[in-house]
């Protein structure tokens, strides 16, 4: 396999990151549809149409260049980093689930990497081999808004941390959900070779956990994203249930005025302004991902999310109670693409 690294590295240079536009120069509107990306400086440029995105027309191209990516990220102090913040949340978050102690031995210990295709995997287009948990608490992961990965590094980098998390928790991959408006055809088929399942049709974040423990992977969203989602779980349940990684919440609280976020986005108001004295984020614990130079634009403003269920249940029932649909009819920079079939103002 080193031998075959070592050819791959020499025929294929990963590209450079490319200098992202400022938010006053991005659109603010696709044809046919509101641009999907977070404000700088979390937003992700659209897949750049150039030399490089010609040359990225080949499935077998962006599966080796996954690959090399994922290499890079393994070894990589970010990753070890990162991998510890997530062991720390993921730990709570099984012990509350009464998950037994050896499903937990089972997802932590002994985790090597080996979804990593040979040269020839690469070239037939088979599946990267990957290991199934045995035990009892099966986790499963929802991937929104990872960009075109096929012709920008950034996005490419997010999806094989992804894949290494998958890994890493003994996730199927066939039971990873991955969406995103903007995807490609040739990138449909590469996550479809990679093994994960991508979703057919824009749920806006309105997912149900449906009982089933889950983590969801939603770097760099916008923040109605984020919303539709905690709306869909609005319960102790659910929300015990359920990790997210992606925008700090506490960035969110920093950024927008308090109004904007009660207006606009009042579920996540719900944990950032709960009129409890001195405690901000009372159902709600974060944990920061760490920061290197050679990650920096890639996994900033990123956080561990997860409920811890004995503050959820000291929350006021009031809280609770509270459970109309987001509509955003007011709100003048949503951030997502909104599903045309349901978004009265999209036009054709």
């Amino acid at each position: 396999m080193a031998a075959a690294a070592a050819a791959a590295l020499e025929s294929w240079q990963a590209a450079a990151p490319r200098k992202r536009r400022s938010a006053a120069r991005r659109p603010r509107r696709r044809e046919a549809a509101p641009r999907g990306r977070e404000a700088a400086p979390r937003g992700r440029e659209a897949a750049p149409r150039g030399p490089e995105a010609e040359f990225e027309s080949d499935s077998g191209v962006v599966l080796r260049r996954i690959w090399e990516a994922e290499k890079d990220l393994f070894i990589s102090d970010f990753w070890s980093s990162a991998l510890e913040t997530i062991n720390r949340c993921l730990t709570k978050h099984l012990e509350q689930l009464k998950a037994p102690v050896g499903t937990l031995s089972d997802i932590f210990g002994n985790l090597h990497l080996d979804s990593l295709p040979e040269e020839s995997d690469v070239a037939t287009d088979s599946i990267p081999r990957e290991i199934l948990v045995t035990g009892t608490c099966h986790l499963k992961c929802v991937c929104y808004g990872i960009g075109n990965f096929a012709t920008c590094i950034v996005a490419r980098n997010q999806l094989t941390f992804l894949l290494l998390l998958l890994e890493k928790c003994q996730i199927p991959r066939s039971h990873c959900w991955v969406y995103d408006p903007l995807f490609s055809q040739l990138e449909i088929e590469v996550l479809n070779t990679l093994g994960v399942t991508v979703l057919s049709e824009n749920e806006e974040g309105k997912r149900s956990i449906r009982g089933e423990p889950t983590i969801f992977y939603m770097l760099h969203c916008g923040t109605a994203l984020y919303n539709n989602l905690l709306w869909s779980n609005w319960s102790v349940d659910a929300l015990s249930k359920m990790v997210i990684i992606g925008n700090s919440f506490k960035g969110l609280e920093e950024r927008l005025l308090a109004r904007i976020l009660q207006k606009n986005y009042p579920y996540i108001a719900k944990f950032l302004y709960l009129n409890f004295s001195a405690q901000i984020l009372k159902g709600l614990e974060e944990l920061e991902f760490p920061q290197t130079s050679q990650y920096m634009d890639i996994f900033n403003d990123t956080s561990v999310h997860w409920f811890p269920v004995q503050k959820l249940e000291q929350l006021s029932i009031d809280i609770w109670e509270f459970r109309e649909e987001p509509d955003y009819q007011d709100c003048e920079d949503l951030e997502i693409i909104r599903n045309k079939r349901e978004d009265p103002s999209a036009t054709d």
